[in-house]
Formats: structure tokens, C-alpha cells, sequence
């Protein structure tokens, strides 16, 4: 069966490593036949002050030009042009126009920010800590998230990590269950599909994500599913990506949603 990975970050956001070339080789060298390289859509200074979370402007022309020496030098590898772009809400401070989204093929949409607190970054999850704090923290991640898949005015083709929260193992008091529905049906209305990400089992929760039970919710609702191994390291450029399979089989997913460079959709079964 076919790997594919339409999830990874190098060099050129600030706490990735590996070059573009790097990441091609070793996607050829694991028998991929799609790679979708998401660097991070460029934050403005008022939420990467430190350039660390985004690529940068500058270096966005040679982020292009070396995923099409990628393609030159690995043709059997379909590298798709793309970018991870944060939601960030009412707090919105970029130009994101045509001319700005013209060079990704493929757009993921995800939540680190809640009002502007990275609530994913390690130095900042001692706020976690403080009493309720899971709970109001879901609760408005949840809204966050719908707010960006269902708006079909948002320029999203996929919602990555969908339950990041989760990532250091903070849970709330309240029912999961409802909650998982109603990001089911934000994704269903706003068209997007969702990936499995493999990088979750290796943080606190220790559970890829989506959790299976999101992910049956995705699949009930008639979301599409693909995998992203969230690679920060060309190491992983192949992890979990046949565990994210069975997960999406164990879901009810018979096919895998894979996106191309030329920003259509294609379907591979899983077998």
C-alpha cells in the first residue's frame, strides 16, 4: 500500500530541522509516494516574536525553489507545495489575499493560539496547571476549532492535530462525546478533510490524533481522512504512517484522502 505523509516541517520554520533536499531523500528512501511539505505560514511579530514558530517572508522563494529541485531529483515522489496555517481569530493581523496563498497547493488550518496564548508551546502549559483550568481551556479550543473548519470563507483544505489539546495529557471533567460531534459537523460543513497525526503518541496524551473515538466521529459525518506525520526531523518523514491506517480502518475508513500538487484530491484504498 501506498505511504503517504501531507504533514512535515523543515529548517525553514525555526524549530525544525532538515533541508528541503534532506526531507526528499529520506521520502524516497522510505518508499513515499506523497510528501507535503507545510512549513508554517509567516506569523506577524506580535505572535512569533522570537521567529521560532513560522517561516519567514525572505525565505519563502527559496522554500519554493527547493521542493521543485526536490521534484527533479525524485520523481517517483509527488511533492506537493504547502503551508500550516495558524487560526487565530478575531486577533488576525495578516494579508491573507490570493497573491499571499498562491503558492500552496495544499493549506492546512490549525489551532495553537487561544487569544493569543500558544497553549501547546512547553514553556507556556503551566497555565494548564491552575484550578478548572482544563476545562475552560477545551471549551474555548473547541470553539476556536470550529470557528475555523466550518467557515468555508477560511482558505483551509484540511484541519490538522484536531484534539491538540490533548497534547500534555490535560483532559476536562465534561463529556467528550458532544464535543467530538460538533467538530465532526464543523469539519462536514466547512468541506475540510482532517488527517490522522502520528506525532501524538510520542507527547504526554500518547495517542495519535485524532483520538478514535473523534475519529469515528469524522468518519460518520462523511469527512475525509488523511495522514500527516507532523515531521519536525527528515528521521520521521515515514512514522506511524501504517498505524495510521489500521487507526483509520479500526474507524470505519476503508480509503485514505491523499491531496496533489496540483490541488486536487485523489483515493487510495487501505488494505
Amino acid at each position: 500500500m501506498e505511504l503517504v505523509n501531507t504533514h512535515c516541517h523543515c529548517v525553514y520554520s525555526g524549530h525544525g530541522v532538515g533541508s528541503v533536499a534532506e526531507y526528499a531523500d529520506a521520502a524516497a528512501a522510505a518508499g513515499l509516494t506523497t510528501l507535503a511539505f507545510t512549513e508554517h505560514f509567516p506569523l506577524s511579530a506580535a505572535f512569533d516574536p522570537d521567529r521560532y514558530l513560522s517561516m519567514t517572508e525572505e525565505n519563502l522563494p527559496r522554500y519554493l525553489a527547493e521542493i521543485e529541485q526536490a521534484r527533479a531529483a525524485h520523481p517517483s515522489v509527488e511533492f506537493i507545495v504547502g503551508t500550516e496555517m495558524d487560526y487565530l481569530g478575531d486577533l488576525e493581523d495578516r494579508a491573507l489575499d490570493e497573491a499571499a496563498l498562491a503558492p500552496f497547493a495544499f493549506k492546512l488550518g490549525s489551532v495553537h493560539f487561544i487569544d493569543g496564548w500558544a497553549f501547546d508551546d512547553p514553556a507556556q502549559r503551566g497555565r494548564w496547571e491552575e484550578p478548572g483550568a482544563p476545562d475552560a481551556i477545551w471549551r474555548r479550543y473547541g470553539e476556536l476549532w470550529c470557528e475555523a473548519a466550518a467557515n468555508r470563507t477560511n482558505p483551509y483544505d484540511a484541519m490538522s492535530h484536531p484534539d491538540l489539546a490533548k497534547k500534555f495529557g490535560f483532559y476536562p471533567t465534561f463529556d467528550l462525546g458532544p464535543f467530538y460531534e460538533a467538530m465532526a459537523e464543523a469539519a462536514r460543513a466547512g468541506e475540510r478533510m482532517v488527517e490522522v497525526n502520528t506525532s501524538g503518541a510520542y507527547y504526554a496524551c500518547a495517542e495519535m490524533f485524532p483520538a478514535p473515538a473523534l475519529l469515528a466521529a469524522f468518519r460518520r459525518a462523511g469527512v475525509p481522512c488523511t495522514v500527516g506525520c507532523d515531521s519536525h526531523d527528515p528521521a520521521n518523514v515515514a512514522r506511524d504512517i501504517r498505524r495510521a491506517y489500521d487507526l483509520m480502518y479500526e474507524a470505519g475508513y476503508r480509503s485514505v484522502t491523499v491531496p496533489t500538487a496540483t490541488g486536487d484530491r485523489r483515493s487510495i484504498t487501505i488494505e
